[in-house]
């Protein structure tokens, strides 16, 4: 009985297995972190050994693209079918900082092999996950008979995603054209658990902003003055008590506006999840839960805008008392947003809801960082239907549906390139993503393989039938 390609895939990788998880330790052993300038030169050297192997792989085009901070990589390998869809893959080869004194068991740049997993920095977070489509799209091929991928494969993996990104849309938007797909698969994201497969549909974008308030020209006396000019610091303390009511719900006027509600399907579907919220809040090290009414916690988390008080502070801040009026005072405030919101947009409305508590005798400046846009794929869109299809062949069980409460730079690319983002990860909660002996689940890792190696044949199918 000739063998089906699901089974051709699997031995595929089992013979493969160990060269794998020997490149991928070696690519781990260069300490590609982006945050320390010490280690530029490595960053440098990570995306080189990427190009490398990449060219090596099989793709004829592997290019380190320089920015003004760490370089990036782009990969591009076509189909050579005339209808094929064009796909990019979307990861980040730096890493978070890492020493032994952190509270590493071994060398956190000397990969270990132990109880099936692979202890690393960067394991899962993400050179792991970039790394699978490698041997997934040599799989591929193999199952196939094909010498060339049944997609225009692209890759572009980031080299400043630790460092907040600060030049990858200007990196997007200057190669456009190169990075043109009809489909971007993010491999920097994760599963609920190693029972529970998962594929996420959206990510929270994120605006952030410092406002400060400058009151007296120097500290003056409480005594002498207190009561009859106005406190930076309390108006400082009037700003934060202000921006949610009662029900927890942001009192930025327009700050909901355009975004869209959960369906009653998605709220079922999150709801289906095995979801603890006793051993969550103690993973968390909180005490109970509080967030916007009429929503759940995950819902809260994945699909809710917030706004977080990051920091307040003015003032005497030593011990015992110091009767004065500050100076000056601060508060930091970060807006995770939803689907339908523009974060140009939040910076005008809370920079005109600032303005409008600010009383006379205060100055203010309120300024906002480099922002993050969210993205979100509709449940029944066909390409989130492939990565689904091509999980399920991989893990031989229903796949779930999650969002993630954070923010990336994926978003940028669904703006800038008009296309749909999906997101195909396995790494799992205990991985610990930049914590201390990080790993990769093996199993997983070569589940995250195996989709890689469904996913492709499955686009091109869904495409040639549209």
């Amino acid at each position: 009985m000739s063998e089906t390609p699901d089974s051709v895939v699997r031995t595929y990788i089992q013979t493969h297995r160990a060269a794998f998880l020997d490149d991928l330790a070696e690519w781990l052993r260069i300490p590609s972190v982006s945050a320390q300038p010490e280690h530029a030169d490595d960053v440098r050297r990570s995306a080189d050994w990427l190009a490398a192997k990449l060219e090596e792989t099989g793709f004829p085009t592997a290019e380190v693209w320089p920015t003004p901070g760490a370089p990036a990589v782009f990969a591009e390998w076509p189909s050579g079918d005339p209808d094929a869809p064009t796909v990019l893959v979307y990861g980040h080869h730096d890493v978070q900082p890492a020493a032994r004194e952190d509270g590493w068991h071994t060398d956190p740049f000397e990969p270990v092999l132990k109880d099936g997993r692979m202890y690393a920095r960067g394991a899962a977070d993400d050179k792991g996950q970039v790394f699978f489509h490698t041997l997934g799209v040599r799989a591929h091929l193999a199952a196939t008979g094909r010498t060339t991928p049944a997609v225009n494969l692209k890759l572009l993996i980031e080299g400043e995603e630790e460092s907040g990104s600060p030049h990858f849309r200007d990196l997007v938007e200057a190669n456009a054209a190169r990075l043109a797909a009809d489909t971007v698969i993010v491999s920097d994201t994760g599963m609920w658990a190693e029972d529970t497969p998962t594929v996420c549909t959206g990510m929270r974008g994120l605006a952030e902003c410092e406002i400060t308030l400058y009151g007296p020209d120097q500290d003056i006396h409480s005594g002498s003055f207190g009561g009859a000019v106005p406190n930076p610091a309390t108006v400082a303390a009037r700003l934060v008590a202000a921006l949610h009511d009662d029900n927890e719900r942001i009192t930025v006027p327009g700050f909901y506006d355009g975004i869209a509600p959960l369906t009653d399907e998605e709220r079922e579907l999150f709801a289906e999840l095995p979801f603890d919220e006793e051993q969550w809040l103690r993973t968390a090290k909180s005490h109970g839960t509080l967030g916007e009414a009429g929503h759940t916690t995950l819902e809260r988390l994945w699909a809710r805008p917030t706004a977080e008080v990051n920091g307040i502070g003015g003032g005497y801040q030593g011990p015992g008392g110091k009767t004065i009026i500050p100076s000056s005072a601060m508060v930091k405030l970060s807006f995770r947003l939803v689907a339908g919101q523009d974060p140009d947009r939040v910076e005008q409305l809370v920079g005109e809801w600032v303005a409008a508590r600010v009383p006379a005798g205060i100055r203010h400046e309120t300024v906002f960082s480099a922002s993050t846009r969210p993205c979100l794929t509709p449940l029944d869109h066909p390409a989130l239907q492939s990565v689904v299809r091509a999980m399920g062949r991989a893990f031989g069980q229903k796949i779930r549906f999650t969002r993630e409460g954070g923010s990336g730079p994926a978003a940028d690319l669904q703006d800038v390139l008009g296309a749909p983002v999906l997101f195909l990860g396995i790494s799992v909660p205990s991985d610990g993503w930049h914590a201390p002996n990080e790993k990769v689940e093996l199993d997983l890792l070569l589940k995250g393989v195996e989709t890689s190696a469904h996913l492709w044949g499955d686009l091109a199918a869904v495409a040639a039938h549209r």
